[in-house]
């Protein structure tokens, strides 16, 4: 995958598929200690350990469509390639935790990409989800959580068309913000 935002896209649609109610994206960049940090928790059923074991093999998936799955095993070998890891603990019936490591200043490491429109799709596509998007860059931090922005808009649904742009729009400029802070 070509950036970040389209790793977290294809985890955060496992997260879906495991039926999670509550999804977790935090991304943590700390240049003193050169690491980006990306979390992805959810709440879903969660991964057998058999089914744990293997599921960094490209030629293991739950998936009854096609026999390969890539999400995985790419966005560990990008996290491997700048020096970083991957690490997936998961618990039936309490969900999962994806956490990728990659050294912050390796020129290997993939561009973060649009995680605005990426937040938002995930937001407006499944909006009886909670998502919490946390991004950190060393001590500053902005927090996106549907759970806050659906009390605000007073009952506005989050998939409502004049509501997504908007919801873009203030990720973005916070984000923004957050890199130039």
């Amino acid at each position: 995958m070509k950036d970040l935002s389209l790793h977290i896209l294809d985890i955060a649609q496992n997260s879906i598929t495991a039926k999670a109610s509550l999804i977790q994206i935090a991304i943590a960049e700390d240049t003193v200690a050169d690491t980006y940090t990306i979390t992805i928790t959810d709440n879903g059923c969660g991964i057998p350990p058999e089914m744990l074991a293997k599921v960094t093999d490209p030629y293991t998936t739950s998936r009854t469509t096609r026999k390969v799955g890539l999400g995985i095993p790419l966005f560990k070998q990008n996290a491997e390639r700048t020096g970083g890891q991957l690490t997936l603990e998961s618990e039936v019936g309490k969900g999962t935790v994806l956490t990728a490591v990659f050294v912050h200043s390796n020129i290997d490491r993939p561009i973060l990409g649009d995680i605005a429109g990426v937040v938002v799709i995930l937001v407006s596509a499944n909006p009886k989800i909670d998502f919490v998007y946390s991004h950190s860059v060393n001590s500053n931090r902005y927090v996106f959580d549907t759970r806050e922005v659906r009390e605000a808009l007073d009952g506005l649904p989050l998939n409502e068309p004049s509501v997504i742009p908007l919801l873009k729009e203030m990720i973005a400029s916070n984000l923004e913000e957050l890199q130039i802070g």
